[in-house]
């Protein structure tokens, strides 16, 4: 999902021209807010421009930019986005007060221009209004989809859909030219959205090896296409009306070719639920709550549920890959660490089966290279906004209401206080440790902590340890010929998640 912080790329002069046409009582409303901002006590932070605030300052890496404003303003730093109120937490003990002490004062979310096209922050899980609604869906997710249980259920499916990704792996790797390798987390994106598709609508959505492709494929693109872009409309609301950039027509198009996609999909299996005979899926789970209703005065609409189906690939798909990319990246990086997490899996598995999520909690080591990939790459750098839902002291600021909130986890999880050697790769350092990332140790949050923590933790537990896990099994991994651990790109790019700004091609040679 998009930030408000994206990457502002824009001219300068496009910025001079939003403000000679913004009207003038946008100024004098501006004027009369900061008049107001200097009888609180805010956070200390930068100086910015008039009307622009800090948004130049940012640069296309805010998450990089704020964790330097550490060392000058302290853990907490207070910018002006354009219009918008910004409050950054940059370490662990702050966010540890934050989450412990104030998440309901922050319990809403900052919705971006882009979300609210067909009403569908309304319906998201991650982005509805804290009440009734969003409790259901929590309530829905945690106790009825993704329990232990359940999960467990699932796991012939998640096997299967890694087996394809392995096989069209294998395929491949006799075509890999030396040179240019493999792209490694386009065949983790497909495996993940075929994965969805099963868990969600029992079937495969996408075919790599057919150029036909999906149609709900190809929109879901779209929808994330928009989405990583910055928009000028957040941080400067009265241009709403013009669309400087065109992003909400076009996202007004494909959000709007994917829900009636999704709605055929809920209609077909509708009219065949008594005759599917498949292992329930979630939307069988959504349907029965639909007819079944609640003892709550809310149910779940026809809207809600072909929202929630985008929701459910929106954020797992570009989350797993992009976690798979970071991680491997990691491992060929650093050579003698790729070598133990391949001779635990050897020793544990051995080379006669295949990988289980059954195995992962006897492979410490290969959880401990995740732990560690998502310390350093979490998804969602700056995590999900957070928005005050009233006037809050904090840390002993006066926070104003609707001050949108970005929980620096990419600063968190290199916070020097917590951690020694922060910014090496060491898988080494979770070892013998109780340190998880289910928000309760808020040293390592990238996914959240709190209430609006991500929901789908448990699923991604699994599949990111059985993806990486598989890959290391079936495949030696080597960088191409022009590649050398120290010569390796690590810039990033942000979109809906954090990925490489150059994506990791490798070559895999098949190993059983």
């Amino acid at each position: 999902m998009e930030m408000v912080l994206g990457a502002m790329d824009t001219p300068l002069w496009y910025w001079y021209l939003i403000l000679i046409l913004s009207p003038p009582l946008v100024l004098l409303l501006l004027h009369r807010k900061i008049s107001a901002s200097k009888r609180r006590r805010l956070p200390p932070g930068p100086p910015g421009w008039p009307v622009f605030g800090n948004m130049f300052q940012l640069g296309q890496m805010p998450h990089r930019t704020l964790t330097h404003l550490r060392d000058q303003y302290g853990p907490v730093v207070w910018l002006k986005l354009g219009a918008i109120n910004s409050m950054a937490i940059l370490s662990a003990k702050t966010a540890a007060d934050f989450f412990k002490n104030h998440d309901l004062a922050f319990a809403e979310r900052t919705v971006t221009d882009l979300m609210r096209v067909h009403n569908y922050d309304k319906s998201s899980l991650a982005l509805a209004p804290y009440g009734s609604y969003w409790r259901i869906m929590r309530r829905l997710v945690t106790v009825d989809m993704l329990v232990a249980k359940r999960i467990n259920e699932t796991a012939s499916i998640r096997r299967k859909c890694v087996d394809d990704m392995v096989g069209w792996i294998a395929r491949e790797a006799s075509k890999v030219e030396a040179g240019r390798g493999l792209h490694v987390a386009r065949y983790v994106f497909l495996s993940s959205f075929n994965l969805l598709g099963n868990l969600m609508l029992s079937r495969d959505l996408f075919d790599p090896e057919s150029n036909e492709g999906s149609e709900f494929f190809s929109a879901m693109m779209g929808l994330m296409e928009w989405t990583g872009h910055a928009n000028v409309v957040d941080l400067f609301p009265w241009l709403r009306w013009v669309d400087p950039q065109g992003l909400r027509r076009n996202m007004e198009r494909d959000m709007g070719k994917a829900l009636e996609i999704a709605s055929k999909f809920v209609k077909e299996r509708t009219q065949q639920r008594s005759h599917h005979k498949k292992q329930r899926d979630f939307l069988d789970l959504l349907l029965d709550h639909q007819v079944n209703g609640t003892e709550e005065p809310i149910n779940i609409s026809d809207k809600d549920l072909n929202i929630f189906i985008l929701e459910i690939f929106l954020a797992g798909s570009e989350t797993t890959s992009s976690s798979i990319e970071w991680a491997l990246t990691e491992l060929l990086c650093n050579p003698e660490t790729l070598t133990k997490a391949k001779a635990e899996i050897r020793e544990v598995v051995g080379c006669e089966r295949k990988v289980e999520e059954s195995d992962i909690e006897n492979l410490p080591y290969l959880k401990a290279v995740m732990k560690e990939t998502l310390r350093l790459h979490p998804p969602i750098p700056l995590l999900v906004p957070r928005r005050a839902i009233e006037d809050t002291k904090f840390m002993g600021y006066d926070i104003p209401k609707d001050t949108q909130v970005f929980v620096n986890a990419w600063a968190i999880g290199r916070d020097p206080d917590v951690w020694e050697e922060a910014l090496a790769f060491k898988p080494e350092r979770f070892l013998g440790s109780n340190i998880e990332y289910k928000g309760y140790h808020y040293e390592l949050i990238p996914f959240g902590a709190g209430r609006r923590m991500c929901a789908g933790v448990p699923l991604a537990h699994r599949v990111l340890h059985l993806v990486l896990a598989s890959l290391l099994q079936g495949f030696d991994w080597s960088l191409t010929e022009d590649v050398t651990p120290s010569s390796m790109d690590m810039k990033e790019r942000l979109g809906i998640t954090m990925r490489k700004l150059q994506p990791l091609f490798a070559l895999p040679k098949v190993i059983m």
